[in-house]
């Protein structure tokens, strides 16, 4: 029998001592989410002075020194294809930029063309076999693994193995330390009245037996809320949320009437509450499966009666859809909204549906004539397919421009109407 306690006692380091293996033009790739080795990567700014032209590719959470200090830039430079709120400072400083992609693409793409050098995870205890296991986020691991010259590991004990997770053997690590800190509790968000009426606009398109995917967020959380009156729901989604981990303890979601993975709730990383974990680790029925299968559009569309529903910043009469920045300025990313529109555009009984309140906080209309000035198009027109705001429900699909222009300014704001026909009219598009 191999002797893997004594193995990993021999790689066993503190995350500074690990950090001494990055070198200058490394790419170091973190799992990210519930996986993000977040001790390791607090540090990591330690070594900037010794360092160049390193390229640090993470999730969105946490804020990090590597990322948002000035003075990074061209020693440890970071990277992702969804914006947090560190890459959004780091970026003001030139440290970070964004990869444009969807989830199915970006491990492949990036990797075929900036190889990982360094992999690091935060993993479950070894096991008997001397494995480590990453389960709650696969949006990417698989590919950039294989190309790791270092394999650095977070050893923690809130993390459980889970049946369909990334095993890394203790023979292919090169360094570990541990660390006990706790997984990725997002608050909950109340929504507005507003949002409330949305909801309850979104619930007239919902029917029992659909499966469906949601983002986070109060408007997501309030939508949810409303289909707990439905029965036999499926879940395909990128991201479980807590008001999903509900609606599978309540029985709202049982994946019963799904024609494709019956009675399985499907999504590529979690991220909630620790009830939320908790139903993840112990119900066989949850599967966390890779981001490059999960939010493959030919996936998502073989779900019959698939659902998309997703929030935006803005969008212009003709049905170009913004949810990832604010004009130019990079806030978040693509992910798999495009990949879910499509799919479930193409799904048989399927509805893509983009909901968010008619107006900004500060006031500002969310549907305009004409996009902002480098504004990026997540949706392209052609696969907007229903409209949501608290005024109504505006169908897109199969209408010419004068009707889409025409549903949607009836489901703009009252004081914004006039105007937006004004707009429409001086751009020929009614």
């Amino acid at each position: 029998m191999p002797d893997f306690i004594s193995l990993y006692n021999q790689k066993k380091r503190t995350a500074a001592r690990c950090l001494d293996l990055i070198r200058s033009d490394d790419v170091v790739v973190a799992m990210p989410d519930n996986h993000e080795p977040e001790d390791i990567i607090r540090e990591m700014h330690t070594i900037a002075p010794r360092v160049k032209n390193v390229m640090l590719i993470k999730g969105a959470n946490n804020m990090y020194r590597c990322i948002v200090d000035e003075g990074m830039d061209g020693h440890i430079n970071s990277a992702g294809y969804y914006f947090g709120a560190a890459h959004r400072q780091g970026n003001l400083y030139g440290n970070s930029s964004y990869i444009p992609t969807d989830i199915p693409d970006f491990e492949p793409f990036y990797n075929a063309v900036s190889p990982c050098t360094v992999f690091i995870a935060s993993v479950s205890p070894m096991d008997e076999n001397g494995n480590f296991c990453a389960g709650l986020c696969l949006q990417w691991g698989h590919e950039f693994i294989k190309s790791a010259r270092d394999i650095i590991l977070e050893v923690n004990p809130n993390l459980k193995p889970m049946k369909d997770g990334i095993f890394i053997n203790i023979n292919d690590v090169t360094a570990l330390y541990e660390t006990t800190h706790g997984l990725w509790d997002l608050p909950t968000i109340n929504s507005t009245p507003e949002e409330q009426k949305v909801a309850e606009n979104c619930r007239e398109l919902m029917r029992d037996g659909d499966c469906i995917q949601l983002g986070i967020g109060g408007l997501p959380n309030a939508i949810a809320k409303t289909m707990y009156d439905l029965k036999d729901l499926g879940l395909h989604t990128e991201m479980v949320t807590a008001t999903m981990g509900e609606m599978i303890r309540l029985g709202v979601i049982t994946g019963e009437r799904k024609n494709f993975h019956k009675g399985e709730h499907i999504g590529c990383f979690a991220g909630g509450d620790l009830a939320l974990y908790e139903t993840i680790f112990t119900n066989p029925k949850c599967r966390m499966l890779p981001g490059t299968w999960v939010v493959d559009p030919v996936t998502i569309m073989q779900n019959d009666n698939m659902v998309s529903i997703n929030t935006a910043i803005e969008m212009d009469l003709t049905g170009q859809i913004c949810s990832e920045s604010v004009g130019a300025r990079q806030v978040s990313g693509s992910g798999g909204a495009f990949d879910f529109a499509y799919g479930a555009l193409h799904s048989k009984g399927g509805r893509g549906i983009y909901a968010f309140t008619s107006t900004s906080k500060k006031g500002y209309s969310k549907i305009n004539c004409l996009l902002k000035e480098g504004a990026q198009v997540t949706i392209p027109r052609n696969y907007a397919d229903y409209i949501v705001t608290e005024y109504g429900i505006a169908p897109l699909r199969g209408r010419t421009v004068r009707q889409r222009a025409l549903n949607l300014i009836a489901i703009a704001h009252p004081d914004h109407r006039a105007e937006l026909r004004k707009q429409a009219e001086k751009y020929f598009i009614i």
